[in-house]
Protein backbone atom coordinates (compact mmCIF):
# COMPACT_ATOMS: atom_id res chain seq x y z
CA UNK A 1 0.00 0.00 0.00
CA UNK A 2 1.35 3.44 -0.94
CA UNK A 3 0.20 6.87 0.16
CA UNK A 4 0.23 10.18 -1.71
CA UNK A 5 -0.56 13.69 -0.45
CA UNK A 6 -3.36 14.97 -2.08
CA UNK A 7 -19.85 4.94 16.53
CA UNK A 8 -20.87 2.23 16.90
CA UNK A 9 -22.04 0.02 14.03
CA UNK A 10 -24.92 1.19 11.86
CA UNK A 11 -25.50 4.64 10.43
CA UNK A 12 -25.36 7.84 12.44
CA UNK A 13 -26.09 11.32 11.23
CA UNK A 14 -23.42 13.99 10.79
CA UNK A 15 -24.77 16.07 13.68
CA UNK A 16 -24.72 13.12 16.04
CA UNK A 17 -21.22 12.14 15.02
CA UNK A 18 -19.78 15.59 15.64
CA UNK A 19 -21.64 16.60 18.78
CA UNK A 20 -22.43 13.58 20.89
CA UNK A 21 -19.98 10.91 19.82
CA UNK A 22 -16.65 12.68 20.27
CA UNK A 23 -14.59 14.45 22.87
CA UNK A 24 -11.48 16.55 22.40
CA UNK A 25 -8.59 17.72 24.51
CA UNK A 26 -9.34 21.30 23.47
CA UNK A 27 -12.39 21.32 25.70
CA UNK A 28 -12.70 18.22 27.85
CA UNK A 29 -11.71 14.60 27.82
CA UNK A 30 -15.12 13.51 29.07
CA UNK A 31 -18.05 13.23 26.72
CA UNK A 32 -21.54 14.20 27.74
CA UNK A 33 -23.72 11.36 28.89
CA UNK A 34 -25.99 10.38 26.03
CA UNK A 35 -28.72 9.38 28.44
CA UNK A 36 -28.93 13.01 29.56
CA UNK A 37 -28.84 14.41 26.04
CA UNK A 38 -30.53 11.91 23.74
CA UNK A 39 -29.85 12.51 20.08
CA UNK A 40 -32.71 13.44 17.86
CA UNK A 41 -31.22 11.23 15.19
CA UNK A 42 -31.79 7.50 15.47
CA UNK A 43 -29.07 5.12 14.30
CA UNK A 44 -30.18 2.92 11.46
CA UNK A 45 -29.30 -0.76 11.12
CA UNK A 46 -26.30 -1.62 9.01
CA UNK A 47 -26.79 -2.94 5.51
CA UNK A 48 -26.90 -6.66 4.89
CA UNK A 49 -23.60 -8.05 3.55
CA UNK A 50 -23.56 -8.56 -0.19
CA UNK A 51 -22.56 -11.68 -2.10
CA UNK A 52 -18.96 -11.47 -3.36
CA UNK A 53 -18.98 -10.85 -7.12
CA UNK A 54 -17.64 -13.38 -9.62
CA UNK A 55 -14.51 -12.69 -11.66
CA UNK A 56 -16.61 -11.74 -14.67
CA UNK A 57 -18.69 -9.38 -12.57
CA UNK A 58 -15.52 -7.80 -11.16
CA UNK A 59 -14.15 -7.28 -14.67
CA UNK A 60 -17.39 -5.65 -15.79
CA UNK A 61 -17.52 -3.43 -12.72
CA UNK A 62 -13.90 -2.34 -13.20
CA UNK A 63 -14.54 -1.50 -16.85
CA UNK A 64 -17.59 0.53 -15.82
CA UNK A 65 -15.64 2.21 -13.02
CA UNK A 66 -12.73 3.17 -15.27
CA UNK A 67 -15.06 4.59 -17.90
CA UNK A 68 -16.38 7.07 -15.30
CA UNK A 69 -13.05 7.87 -13.60
CA UNK A 70 -11.83 11.28 -14.78
CA UNK A 71 -8.67 11.71 -12.65
CA UNK A 72 -6.45 8.97 -14.07
CA UNK A 73 -7.03 6.88 -10.94
CA UNK A 74 -8.30 3.78 -12.66
CA UNK A 75 -8.40 0.28 -11.21
CA UNK A 76 -6.33 -2.55 -12.63
CA UNK A 77 -7.34 -6.22 -12.63
CA UNK A 78 -4.68 -8.89 -12.14
CA UNK A 79 -4.68 -12.39 -13.59
CA UNK A 80 -5.32 -13.90 -10.15
CA UNK A 81 -8.59 -11.97 -9.82
CA UNK A 82 -7.33 -9.32 -7.41
CA UNK A 83 -7.28 -5.68 -8.42
CA UNK A 84 -5.65 -2.43 -7.33
CA UNK A 85 -6.87 1.15 -7.21
CA UNK A 86 -7.06 4.36 -5.21
CA UNK A 87 -9.14 5.57 -2.28
CA UNK A 88 -9.13 8.93 -0.49
CA UNK A 89 -9.40 9.09 3.29
CA UNK A 90 -10.48 12.23 5.14
CA UNK A 91 -8.93 12.58 8.59
CA UNK A 92 -11.45 13.94 11.09
CA UNK A 93 -9.54 13.51 14.35
CA UNK A 94 -10.69 15.70 17.23
CA UNK A 95 -8.15 14.52 19.80
CA UNK A 96 -4.38 14.97 19.64
CA UNK A 97 -2.29 12.14 18.23
CA UNK A 98 0.93 10.95 19.82
CA UNK A 99 4.23 11.24 17.96
CA UNK A 100 7.88 10.78 18.97
CA UNK A 101 9.19 13.81 20.88
CA UNK A 102 10.78 16.43 18.64
CA UNK A 103 9.07 15.09 15.53
CA UNK A 104 6.17 16.98 14.02
CA UNK A 105 3.96 14.96 11.65
CA UNK A 106 4.64 16.07 8.10
CA UNK A 107 2.19 18.49 6.56
CA UNK A 108 -0.38 17.02 4.24
CA UNK A 109 0.97 19.40 1.64
CA UNK A 110 4.50 18.00 1.82
CA UNK A 111 5.81 14.93 0.06
CA UNK A 112 5.49 11.81 2.20
CA UNK A 113 8.72 10.01 3.07
CA UNK A 114 9.18 6.62 4.69
CA UNK A 115 10.05 6.83 8.37
CA UNK A 116 11.45 3.99 10.43
CA UNK A 117 9.66 4.04 13.78
CA UNK A 118 11.47 1.01 15.16
CA UNK A 119 14.11 3.17 16.89
CA UNK A 120 11.74 5.63 18.57
CA UNK A 121 12.24 6.36 22.26
CA UNK A 122 9.74 6.51 25.09
CA UNK A 123 9.68 10.32 24.88
CA UNK A 124 6.51 11.38 23.12
CA UNK A 125 4.47 14.47 22.50
CA UNK A 126 0.93 15.24 21.32
CA UNK A 127 -0.12 17.03 18.16
CA UNK A 128 -3.41 18.02 16.55
CA UNK A 129 -3.69 16.92 12.93
CA UNK A 130 -5.46 19.42 10.63
CA UNK A 131 -9.14 18.63 10.18
CA UNK A 132 -8.87 19.15 6.41
CA UNK A 133 -6.26 16.42 5.95
CA UNK A 134 -6.94 14.08 3.02
CA UNK A 135 -4.73 11.14 2.08
CA UNK A 136 -4.86 9.27 -1.19
CA UNK A 137 -3.94 5.61 -0.88
CA UNK A 138 -3.07 3.05 -3.53
CA UNK A 139 -4.29 -0.29 -2.23
CA UNK A 140 -5.41 -3.69 -3.45
CA UNK A 141 -8.73 -5.47 -3.23
CA UNK A 142 -7.33 -7.55 -0.35
CA UNK A 143 -6.23 -4.56 1.74
CA UNK A 144 -8.32 -4.47 4.91
CA UNK A 145 -9.56 -1.55 6.99
CA UNK A 146 -7.07 -2.53 9.70
CA UNK A 147 -4.18 -2.28 7.22
CA UNK A 148 -5.43 1.07 5.93
CA UNK A 149 -5.50 2.50 9.47
CA UNK A 150 -2.03 1.17 10.28
CA UNK A 151 -0.66 2.58 7.02
CA UNK A 152 -2.12 6.03 7.68
CA UNK A 153 -0.71 6.16 11.20
CA UNK A 154 2.73 5.13 9.98
CA UNK A 155 2.78 7.80 7.28
CA UNK A 156 1.85 10.46 9.84
CA UNK A 157 4.44 9.06 12.30
CA UNK A 158 1.64 8.46 14.82
CA UNK A 159 2.55 5.93 17.51
CA UNK A 160 -0.91 5.61 19.05
CA UNK A 161 -2.54 2.21 19.27
CA UNK A 162 -4.39 1.61 15.95
CA UNK A 163 -7.36 0.31 17.96
CA UNK A 164 -8.03 3.91 19.03
CA UNK A 165 -9.11 4.71 15.47
CA UNK A 166 -11.86 3.53 13.14
CA UNK A 167 -12.59 3.91 9.45
CA UNK A 168 -16.06 5.05 8.48
CA UNK A 169 -17.80 5.20 5.15
CA UNK A 170 -19.71 8.41 4.53
CA UNK A 171 -22.73 8.45 2.24
CA UNK A 172 -25.60 10.75 1.35
CA UNK A 173 -29.04 9.31 2.04
CA UNK A 174 -32.45 10.98 2.28
CA UNK A 175 -30.82 14.42 2.31
CA UNK A 176 -28.51 13.55 5.22
CA UNK A 177 -24.82 12.80 5.50
CA UNK A 178 -24.54 9.44 7.22
CA UNK A 179 -21.59 7.52 8.63
CA UNK A 180 -21.18 3.78 9.07
CA UNK A 181 -18.28 2.27 10.98
CA UNK A 182 -16.48 -0.36 8.94
CA UNK A 183 -15.24 -3.65 10.32
CA UNK A 184 -11.47 -4.05 10.52
CA UNK A 185 -11.80 -6.95 8.07
CA UNK A 186 -13.72 -4.97 5.42
CA UNK A 187 -11.96 -4.17 2.15
CA UNK A 188 -12.36 -0.46 1.26
CA UNK A 189 -11.42 -0.88 -2.40
CA UNK A 190 -14.28 -3.32 -2.91
CA UNK A 191 -16.68 -0.74 -1.46
CA UNK A 192 -15.13 1.90 -3.74
CA UNK A 193 -15.69 -0.36 -6.74
CA UNK A 194 -19.34 -0.96 -5.86
CA UNK A 195 -20.05 2.75 -5.32
CA UNK A 196 -18.12 4.02 -8.33
CA UNK A 197 -15.56 6.84 -8.46
CA UNK A 198 -17.90 9.64 -7.29
CA UNK A 199 -16.78 10.65 -3.78
CA UNK A 200 -20.14 12.37 -3.22
CA UNK A 201 -21.71 8.91 -3.32
CA UNK A 202 -19.15 7.30 -1.01
CA UNK A 203 -16.09 8.56 0.81
CA UNK A 204 -13.94 7.28 3.67
CA UNK A 205 -13.29 9.07 6.97
CA UNK A 206 -10.84 8.23 9.75
CA UNK A 207 -12.17 9.08 13.22
CA UNK A 208 -11.60 8.18 16.83
CA UNK A 209 -12.93 4.76 17.72
CA UNK A 210 -15.56 5.66 20.28
CA UNK A 211 -16.97 2.84 22.38
CA UNK A 212 -19.09 4.90 24.78
CA UNK A 213 -16.48 5.15 27.55
CA UNK A 214 -12.91 6.38 27.69
CA UNK A 215 -10.64 3.34 27.72
CA UNK A 216 -7.78 4.75 29.77
CA UNK A 217 -5.97 1.41 29.78
CA UNK A 218 -5.37 1.81 26.06
CA UNK A 219 -3.17 4.87 26.68
CA UNK A 220 0.50 4.73 27.59
CA UNK A 221 1.97 6.59 30.58
CA UNK A 222 3.54 9.32 28.37
CA UNK A 223 0.17 9.84 26.64
CA UNK A 224 -1.66 10.18 29.95
CA UNK A 225 0.98 12.65 31.15
CA UNK A 226 0.48 14.68 27.96
CA UNK A 227 -3.27 14.72 28.55
CA UNK A 228 -2.74 16.00 32.10
CA UNK A 229 -0.44 18.73 30.78
CA UNK A 230 -3.07 19.80 28.26
CA UNK A 231 -5.82 19.82 30.89
CA UNK A 232 -3.70 21.82 33.33
CA UNK A 233 -2.97 24.40 30.63
CA UNK A 234 -6.66 24.66 29.75
CA UNK A 235 -7.51 25.04 33.44
CA UNK A 236 -4.96 27.84 33.91
CA UNK A 237 -6.19 29.61 30.76
CA UNK A 238 -9.77 29.43 32.01
CA UNK A 239 -8.81 30.73 35.44
CA UNK A 240 -6.96 33.64 33.87
CA UNK A 241 -9.99 34.48 31.74
CA UNK A 242 -12.18 34.55 34.86
CA UNK A 243 -9.66 36.73 36.73
CA UNK A 244 -9.45 39.17 33.81
CA UNK A 245 -13.22 39.36 33.58
CA UNK A 246 -13.73 40.22 37.26
CA UNK A 247 -10.72 42.57 37.33
CA UNK A 248 -12.31 44.54 34.50
CA UNK A 249 -15.68 44.45 36.29
CA UNK A 250 -14.08 45.72 39.52
CA UNK A 251 -12.36 48.58 37.68
CA UNK A 252 -15.61 49.69 36.06
CA UNK A 253 -17.48 49.44 39.37
CA UNK A 254 -14.85 51.50 41.22
CA UNK A 255 -14.88 54.09 38.44
CA UNK A 256 -18.65 54.33 38.66
CA UNK A 257 -18.46 54.79 42.43
CA UNK A 258 -15.90 57.58 42.10
CA UNK A 259 -18.04 59.37 39.56
CA UNK A 260 -21.15 59.05 41.75
CA UNK A 261 -19.29 60.42 44.80
CA UNK A 262 -18.37 63.58 42.91
CA UNK A 263 -21.97 64.35 42.03
CA UNK A 264 -24.44 66.14 44.36
CA UNK A 265 -26.99 63.83 45.93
Amino acid sequence: MTVDSSMNSGYCSLDEGLEDCFFTARTTFFRSAQTKHPSKNVCKPAEEPRRPPTLQEVRQKIDSYNSREKNCLSMKLSEDGTYTGFIKVHLKLRRPVTVPAGIRPQSIYDAIKEVNLAATTDKRTSFYLPLDAIKQLHISSTTTVSEVIQGLLKKFMVVDNPQKFALFKRIHKDGQVLFQKLSVADCPLYLRLLAGPDTDVLSFVLKENETGEVEWDAFSIPELQNFLTILEKEEQDKLQQVRNKYTEFRQKLEEALRESQGKPG
